[in-house]
């Protein structure tokens, strides 16, 4: 029965990647009823505060679900939110067996819908596919735990590693297939964050050229609020809004100026070398339900995140092309560490090409 399992389940992860970035900050969920071998209904989560995965597929189920088997990928709700409880409506609908890839990462309801699946006479079978379910839902699986966003490093590099020419010159080192992943990544996650110097350097627009897609919260992180009043990022609050990221260190004018312009400042703790605490900062956001950002850099930024440990992923392109220049710089700058047993370690490392160019993703070890 395993191999069948995994194979409608993977429908149902398929079907759930539909979902993404229309449902945050709920997780994507795919859902597929089978009957006799044969699947007569499926759904997916399609957008924020509609139908669960289980009712959409129930609603276009072809026959009498009675004895099916439903393959959901994360663990059906059991409590009353924008919608009943899922649980009921799978044992309602007189369901025979439920196949769960991945258990609700919330502790304060894990279980709880398979236990009331079984205390009604249900077969519950989890655990199927659930490291690629729990993938697919890496934003949620996290920010529901920790209350922190998820960050994605993203940097662009030439073959011998650098993000930009001798002279600074930085636009394009990657191909358009690429350029255009980043978008979709930026319409996915609910939060842009770059350093100051890289508004000061590139003024860029930081957002998402998606049709009908949607804008990330602009995050600059600027400890003395160096950002120029003319700058891309603090016009049109009403396409993408902007929070400037800083320390008691800034400038009482300066703030009160980009207040007035319908900036909102967040004022967090300085570090010991007066630079924002990243990991304060994390916090904040997370309140604030910012749960995932996409973290384009500059250099001095991406070192000062790794060490305060904040980065979950990284997503480095790379373009068959080499720059060179002893002073041109790299995608993580910073003081650098000392020696090689402080690197921060990549796990999970995969390579896929976009257009002419490679893709390298992995996680961070969290491990000491």
């Amino acid at each position: 029965m395993h191999e069948k399992d995994t194979h409608f389940m993977r429908l149902a992860l398929e079907l759930a990647e539909k979902g993404r970035g229309a449902v945050a900050p709920n997780p994507m969920v795919g859902a597929v009823i089978v009957k006799d071998g044969r699947i007569i209904g499926s759904g997916y989560h399609e957008r924020f505060g509609e139908g669960h995965a289980e009712v959409n597929a129930f609603r276009s189920a072809t026959e009498d679900v009675a004895g099916a088997t439903i393959y959901v990928t994360l663990e059906p709700c059991s409590h009353y939110g924008k919608t009943p409880p899922c649980s009921d409506k799978i044992i309602e609908k007189k369901i025979g067996r439920v196949v769960i890839a991945a258990l609700d990462p919330n502790p304060l309801v894990s279980g709880r819908g398979v236990k009331k699946l079984q205390a009604a006479g249900i077969e519950v079978v989890t655990g199927i596919l659930a490291e690629e379910s729990s993938r697919l839902n890496e934003v949620f699986m996290k920010y529901i735990v920790k209350k922190e966003p998820f960050v994605v490093m993203k940097a662009a590099m030439s073959l011998d590693g650098k993000i930009a020419t001798r002279t600074g010159e930085s636009q394009w080192i990657t191909g358009p297939a690429a350029r255009e992943q980043v978008h979709h990544l930026r319409n996915a996650l609910s939060g842009i964050m770059v350093g100051v110097q890289t508004v000061i350097t590139d003024d860029p627009q930081l957002t998402s050229r998606i049709p009908g897609g949607k804008n990330p919260v602009r995050i600059i992180v600027d400890s003395t609020l160096r950002i120029p009043m003319e700058a891309n990022v603090l016009k049109n609050q009403d396409a993408a809004k902007t929070i400037l990221a800083t320390t008691t260190r800034a400038d009482r004018n300066k703030v009160a100026l980009l207040e007035a312009a319908g900036i909102e400042i967040l004022t967090v703790p300085a570090k010991d070398d007066g630079r924002t605490d990243l990991k304060s900062l994390m916090e904040v956001l997370g309140e604030r339900g910012v749960d995932s950002i996409l973290l384009e850099g500059g250099a001095t930024l991406n070192f000062a995140a790794l060490e305060a440990g904040i980065i979950d992923k990284v997503q480095v392109y790379i373009a068959p092309k080499l720059i060179g220049g002893a002073t041109a710089k790299t995608p993580v700058g910073g003081d650098g560490i000392e020696k090689l047993n402080q690197a921060f370690r990549v796990i999970g490392l995969k390579a896929s090409t976009i257009g002419e160019d490679i893709l390298l993703e992995g996680y961070i070890s969290k491990q000491e």
